[in-house]
């Protein structure tokens, strides 16, 4: 592997020039690719609809196309699932990434173009190890093999004919692979893909235990569970014992900072590197390409088109959007995208703060929604809220108030979400209200479900039960009573439920 790892590590540095003239010019990039993928869908059923022949400039643009929720633009992509093709863009779309969070399905299916997975996704895996290398001149990690978590993915039932595929993005990306990628990773897409986690798991353990591993892509969640796995299998302290080339950490979905003491353990290595980033389902937007942890180079030439919406506007109805030579760093916005897999004005649900417009870096501050995200689980208000309907229901309770927050993993145990409830009238049995919410919250929730396979990753909900005017007490502690002040239903870290149980407990 040495030759090879010389080969393309001179490639892959070839392509820091390129990155380097997107950072210079910013503004002239994103206005070709606007242009570009306009330009490429005018004949396509939505150009038709906004009139994309009418447009050329960015104010046109905006004036004919309106921005858009992944729920107003279903229907569109309801005929895209069907196998209908040139709706939203014209090459032929045969795969869909399938992610948590919509309100009107138990899962989204985001369309994923060829342009989208050459230009976009394993661009961006490259651009990946262009900057690695670039900033690490003696890595190693192609003398070995990079050990990669996938999803699954399946035949469409929607199409009739059953010619286009949804899975995890990860799923979607693995099947696709160049060759020389699929070289350089493990295990094999036989048990990559594998549905059943629990056997998945296992093979992957016994497939890469013995192999030179020199480097992690994937959701720390996941590799917590296989790490644990290899350990006890091996027989070993750490992981060094198992892996001792092992050198580099790609992550990304969910946020590193409750993990980053754990895996320091598993790998005692002060030379080990951790590196963030920015893939979604909708595309890949950014790379940490400096030794700040939690920012992130915007990548600039991926096929995608980007705006902004100041934070407070983030759920109206016609927006202020603003390009990047209108952002500010320090403001908090919500993301919109208009990308070559025909998502036009897309509000991702995403929101982020710039630290750097020059170049543009950016640091993920949460979504436009109350979440918990902290597994993978991409769990959103709505989620909760009927989930915590259903349980009253059926258990003949009424509510008050709650809110919920990761719990995070600790001494080799899988995660929970614990909730603080506080009922006005309470359920005739506690723990069958707290089955009936984690049955509901799995039925409606796709990427819940999956972390709650077997208490893998995510075992059964921890429940509180408030004494009344616990949430009004410690609001009034807050200085938070009154006015637009709300009890935050989720919150994708501890802060609030960890004063919240130290007030009870006080």
């Amino acid at each position: 592997m040495a030759l090879f790892n010389s080969i393309l590590s001179w490639v892959m540095k070839k392509r820091i020039h390129q990155i380097e003239l997107f950072k210079k010019y910013p503004h002239d990039v994103q206005h070709e690719w606007l242009v570009t993928l306009v330009d490429t869908s005018k004949g396509t059923d939505y150009g038709k609809m906004y009139g994309f022949s009418s447009i050329n400039n960015y104010e046109d643009f905006k004036k004919n196309v309106p921005v858009v929720s992944y729920e107003q633009l279903y229907p569109q992509i309801e005929r895209l699932i069907k196998g209908e093709q040139n709706v939203l863009w014209p090459s032929e779309i045969k795969w869909f990434a399938k992610s948590s969070g919509t309100t009107n399905d138990r899962s989204k299916y985001i369309p994923v173009s060829q342009e989208a997975l050459d230009d976009c996704h394993y661009k961006g895996g490259k651009d990946m190890l262009s900057i690695y290398y670039n900033n690490n001149p003696n890595a190693q990690m192609f003398d070995g093999k990079g050990l990669v978590i996938g999803g699954t993915h399946h035949p469409n039932p929607k199409d009739p004919n059953a010619k286009t595929y949804y899975g995890d993005v990860s799923a979607v990306l693995l099947q696709n692979l160049p060759w020389w990628a699929e070289i350089a990773r493990t295990p094999s897409l036989d048990i990559a893909l594998m549905d059943e986690w629990e056997s998945k798991i296992d093979k992957m353990v016994k497939a890469t235990s013995n192999q030179n591993v020199t480097n992690l892509s994937g959701v720390p969640t996941w590799f917590v569970v296989i790490f644990e796995k290899i350990l006890e299998y091996k027989k070993a302290s750490n992981l060094l014992e198992v892996w001792p080339n092992l050198e580099v950490f790609f992550h990304g979905a969910v946020s590193f900072t409750p993990y980053r003491d754990l895996f320091e353990k598993f790998i005692p290595s002060s030379s080990m590197k951790y590196l963030e980033t920015y893939n979604a389902s909708e595309g890949f937007f950014g790379i940490q390409d400096t030794d700040e942890y939690g920012e992130m180079l915007l990548m600039l030439d991926y096929g995608i088109f980007y705006e902004f919406i100041p934070m407070e506007q983030s759920e109206d109805e016609n927006p202020t959007t603003l390009t990047l030579e209108e952002v500010v760093v320090g403001e908090n916005y919500s993301v919109v995208i208009t990308t070559n897999a025909g998502l036009w004005r897309y509000k991702i649900g995403d929101t982020v703060k710039f630290t750097s417009i020059s170049p543009h870096r950016i640091k993920i501050t949460g979504r436009t929604k109350h979440f918990i995200n902290a597994f993978g689980e991409e769990l959103v208000i709505e989620n909760a809220e009927k989930a915590v309907a259903t349980a009253c229901t059926k258990t003949l309770a009424t509510i008050d108030n709650f809110t919920a927050a990761p719990n995070y993993l600790r001494n080799g145990k899988s995660g929970s979400h614990e909730w603080v409830i506080e009922f006005l009238t309470s359920p005739d049995d506690l723990e069958r209200f707290g089955q009936i919410l984690d049955e509901t919250l799995r039925e409606i929730n796709s990427d819940y479900d999956a972390k709650r396979y077997k208490d893998i990753a995510l075992q059964a909900p921890i429940i509180h039960n408030a004494k009344q005017n616990t949430f009004f007490n410690w609001m009034k502690k807050r200085s938070k009573l009154g006015g637009q002040n709300k009890v935050p239903r989720l919150a994708n870290d501890r802060e609030y439920m960890d004063d919240l149980l130290k007030f009870m407990n006080s």
